[in-house]
């Protein structure tokens, strides 16, 4: 493969079901669709965290949760574990980015050559709050992500609307110039994250009688997995809405937002259409993590199953098969050999051996692997405990430190309605998963070094009452904006 430029676009907190490509029956993403269309889609793809820092940590680095050690909204990528920008840098190419990155401080040392309208961490400390895991605190419902919903415009609209503008004018200028060597553009844009707030147009073709009920929700007696429902009573999301028209209104606003962002990247796609860029540089579309959209009565990330793990993963370009979807499993721990393999570069040795991640590039043109294991883990905000997920072949298992497992068959059931761990008849099918998974890591081994860098970084900060008071109250707020 020839190497070439190489455009990476990373949104937040989408899940790839919600567009046109995959099948779903209301969203509408026609230049996502014109991008799957020139390119290939891998369709069981997954964030290495449901949770944004650390998720971004693994996608710089190339490397598992538990071996970077960014384990949570405060504890961001800072440079000091090697990342592709480093590399690229070391061999002389130029790499930029525009928009939210959510790593540390602006000036840590990344690699990068250029930072355009960054967005990271509120004051390189993030949310310190919710590094208090052991035992998790009484400020149940505090974090109102789902204060705002509905018409109108928010601080993260207006921070993509400059992104996608941008972009556009950087592609422009790159277009003109004769680059010797291969550059990579990162663009980082905010949708469909929460707040639930896109301009009206966007909510036109969603009207909420269209909007249906979220599933497994626990009014109609579904019983959430021990460790979800913790989880759920320590954010009260779903419990902060006041009737059914809001609720409805919520999943409309997502919708909306999938809209929005499909369009600030057909500005992208448009410009790289326009210069020519197009037929010279390859894209990379993905996600940190997904969204639950109200499923289970969870809203927001922060959990294993389908809708906040599964994230979109495009590529496009010279060279790429066009018009294919493959459904071999990868994650955003990919994105480094990847990276490295477009622009014509070899990994080193020592990336070879401790990077777990492959080319996309490669695993677009081999066969299919369903067996290839997918891995996901979190530590983060509101869990008691750490908890793992694996997807291999048509099985996907959650491994919860000191709870039960879970354990679905994708291929029969693909919206997890039905939890098998506790059918006697696959019990040799989950001693296989957690044997596959202690050969990758040590879950109760890693739960604790998480757990005792959070309990350091909170005393740092002298305790958790001080602590708890200090950082970032919710969301990291755009550049030059406060917070919604």
């Amino acid at each position: 493969m020839k190497p070439c430029n190489l455009v990476i676009i990373m949104s937040d907190e989408h899940d790839p079901r919600f567009m046109s490509h995959m099948g779903h029956p209301r969203v509408q993403t026609p230049n996502l669709d014109r991008l799957a269309a020139r390119g290939t889609s891998f369709t069981s793809s997954y964030t290495n965290c449901p949770i944004c820092v650390p998720a971004r940590a693994s996608f710089a680095t190339g490397r598992y949760v538990h071996d970077n050690g960014y384990w949570d909204n405060a504890i961001a990528w800072d440079g000091k574990v090697k990342g592709w920008p480093n590399r690229l840098q070391e061999e002389g190419l130029h790499n930029a980015t525009i928009g939210k990155l959510h790593y540390r401080l602006p000036e840590d040392p990344y690699g990068i050559d250029q930072q355009i309208e960054p967005m990271h961490i509120y004051g390189g400390t993030g949310m310190v709050w919710g590094s208090q895991r052991d035992p998790l605190p009484d400020i149940r419902g505090s974090f109102r992500m789902l204060k705002e919903i509905g018409p109108g415009e928010s601080g993260y609209n207006r921070y993509d609307w400059r992104i996608a503008d941008a972009s556009s004018a950087w592609l422009q200028k790159a277009a003109r110039l004769d680059h010797p060597h291969p550059w990579v553009l990162y663009i980082g844009f905010v949708a469909p994250h929460f707040p639930l707030v896109a301009p009206q147009k966007y909510f036109d073709p969603y009207p909420l009688e269209d909007m249906p009920f979220p599933k497994l929700h626990p009014r109609d007696g579904y019983k959430r997995h021990p460790w979800v429902e913790d989880h759920a009573r320590f954010t009260q999301t779903d419990d902060q809405f006041t009737n059914e028209q809001q609720r409805m209104l919520a999943i409309a606003a997502y919708h909306a937002l999938c809209t929005f962002l499909d369009e600030q990247i057909g500005k992208v796609l448009d410009k790289m259409d326009q210069t020519g860029l197009a037929d010279t540089t390859r894209i990379i579309y993905t996600s940190d993590h997904g969204d639950n959209v109200g499923a289970r009565g969870m809203w927001g990330k922060s959990v294993l199953y389908e809708e906040a793990s599964r994230i979109p993963m495009i590529i496009s370009g010279p060279d790429v098969p066009q018009g294919l979807t493959v459904a071999t499993p990868t994650t955003l721990v990919d994105i480094y050999p990847t990276v490295i393999d477009g622009v014509g570069l070899d990994l080193t040795e020592e990336e070879e051996v401790t990077l777990p991640g492959r080319s996309l590039f490669d695993l677009a043109k081999q066969s299919e692997d369903p067996d290839r294991p997918a891995l996901s883990e979190y530590h983060a905000i509101g869990s008691n405990s750490a908890a793992f997920m694996l997807r291999k072949g048509r099985y996907k298992y959650h491994y919860y430190v000191g709870h039960v497992p879970e354990l679905f068959d994708l291929e029969t059931d693909p919206e997890e309605t039905t939890d098998l761990a506790h059918d006697s008849s696959n019990i040799e099918t989950l001693a296989n998963f957690e044997h596959l998974l202690r050969s990758i890591v040590d879950p109760e081994d890693v739960d604790q070094r998480a757990k005792a860098d959070q309990r350091a970084l909170i005393e740092s900060y002298g305790g958790w009452e001080k602590a708890r008071k200090f950082g970032a109250p919710g969301a990291t707020p755009a550049p030059g904006a406060g917070f919604e």
